[in-house]
């Protein structure tokens, strides 16, 4: 943990170029947001969720065509309610009415998403990241395995003091051990968010780098996924 990375004056500069940190508090900000995974693209959530959902329902593999025909129902379904009107503990809530052209736009959206998942998916498969008919359940690792990596730069820039960021690191933990049920899981969810973020389908180093950690991580005799229980 008492990591200084590429050094003080360069962890601060990457802080603040990638992150927009540069002070304490825009720090801890960032680092409460990762660790209660509010950084995850909330349209990525919503594609798994629903396939998660569906996978509870049938008890199997869930269709591609399936998957985004029930995504695109779900999405026209909230459009429709948001523009009726509706009754709420504080009074009635105004209807919000979209346009079609809104609402179709993010259909389309969310249906290329969904191929990309399916297309990452597939390669993991074919790389060993994933087993046969696996799927990634969530990318809220992504979240998590960034907070790790805040808490570590937050000591590197000296936003932050040695206990707290251990503390930061515990949370992230936790927080990965109640949606995750094993090492392998957790770094398919990682890498899924990761690809999503910034690999555009390349398979590139964004991947290729995560790739050869995770083979890494659960071939080495000595790796900590196998010598360090999950729970």
């Amino acid at each position: 943990m008492a990591h200084h990375g590429i050094g003080y004056n360069d962890e601060k500069r990457r802080l603040k170029e990638w992150w927009g940190v540069t002070s304490r508090q825009e720090w801890a900000g960032t680092q409460k947001r990762l660790l209660e995974a509010g950084m995850v693209s909330p349209v990525w959530e919503f594609a798994l969720r629903i396939r998660r959902s569906l996978a509870q329902d049938f008890a199997g593999p869930v269709e591609l065509d399936h998957w985004r025909h029930v995504a695109e129902r779900v999405l026209r379904y909230n459009a429709a309610q948001g523009a009726q009107p509706r009754i709420t503990p504080d009074g009635v809530t105004a209807a919000r009415p979209r346009s079609t052209g809104d609402v179709e736009a993010e259909v389309a959206r969310v249906q290329r998403l969904i191929g990309r998942i399916a297309r990452y998916e597939a390669r993991f498969r074919a790389d060993g990241l994933l087993a046969a008919n696996a799927f990634v359940r969530s990318v809220e690792a992504w979240d998590c395995g960034r907070a790790s990596g805040m808490a570590r730069w937050g000591i590197a820039a000296r936003y932050w003091t040695l206990q707290e960021a251990e503390q930061a690191v515990v949370a992230a933990g936790r927080a990965s051990a109640r949606n995750y049920r094993s090492w392998p899981e957790f770094s398919a969810a990682y890498i899924l968010g990761r690809c999503l973020h910034f690999d555009e389908e390349e398979f590139g180093s964004w991947y290729e780098d995560m790739l050869t950690a995770h083979r890494a991580l659960t071939t080495d005799p000595a790796s900590p996924w196998l010598t360090i229980p999950w729970n």
